[in-house]
């Protein structure tokens, strides 16, 4: 499914580049050619659909192997707010809906002593964040029809999957999480300037501040003792259009 997603990304940005980044035209995406929206504009409105692929970073207290984190693609959806600085940067709000899925496989070191079964191993990990990022997007010079950036920030989210109040936790197969994470963000993306809009592919890696996990009443729990922190990590695919 991935392989797929890439290939037609590619194939997009193949055909675009072909048919207008390297002509001589310059489309009318700009204020000095007096029609259409433009990069001149105070405030500018887009949204964003894309993939992503969520992973986890494990700090441990005990040298054990370390818990497997089986990845899924997901999907994301967003609204965009620009508010254009200067020439070169913008200030960028991006809320949007992120859904994935993380499976979590423990070693049999985990349960040394202890009874188990198959399903006490793995543990699934479902998220569904509404995901507010606040970027500042700094560009280069529009060469013809593209112009690359590169974009940072900081967010937090909130995760309607968590289960942090939940009562019940890993004794009760139960994984849980914190609702709030926070994260920083970088990525870089080019901006094509089309008859109609601009269409921008990106990628951005997100990592987070905060330790995400909430753990056991246990405290000797085999899925939440040895972990010291546990801190969400990911790359995003998006393509936006303004």
């Amino acid at each position: 499914m991935k392989h797929f997603f890439a290939l037609i990304a590619f194939l997009l940005i193949f055909q675009t580049s072909n048919a207008q980044l390297f002509s001589r035209e310059k489309v009318p995406y700009d204020a000095n050619q007096g029609r259409g929206s433009t990069d001149y504009d105070l405030l500018r409105w887009g949204y964003y659909l894309g993939m992503n692929s969520y992973d986890f970073n494990f700090d441990y207290h005990e040298d054990l192997t370390d818990i497997y984190v089986k990845r899924e693609p997901g999907f994301s959806v967003g609204l965009i707010g620009n508010l254009r600085i200067n020439k070169f940067i913008d200030l960028r709000l991006e809320p949007g809906l992120n859904i994935t899925t993380r499976e979590l496989r423990y070693s049999e070191d985990y349960f040394d002593g202890m009874s188990y079964t198959d399903a006490d191993l793995v543990r699934e990990v479902k998220s569904t964040y509404i995901h507010v990022p606040l970027l500042i997007k700094v560009s280069t010079k529009r060469i013809n029809n593209f112009k690359p950036f590169v974009v940072g920030g900081f967010s937090t989210a909130i995760n309607l999957s968590s289960n942090q109040d939940n009562p019940e936790d890993n004794s009760s197969g139960q994984f849980r999480t914190k609702t709030s994470p926070l994260f920083y963000e970088l990525g870089f993306g080019i901006d094509f300037y089309l008859y109609n809009f601009k269409f921008t592919p990106s990628v951005r890696g997100i990592f987070a501040i905060s330790d995400e996990l909430v753990r056991d009443e246990d405290p000797n729990s085999p899925w939440t003792s040895n972990i010291a922190s546990m801190k969400t990590r990911g790359v995003f695919l998006n393509f936006t259009f303004q």
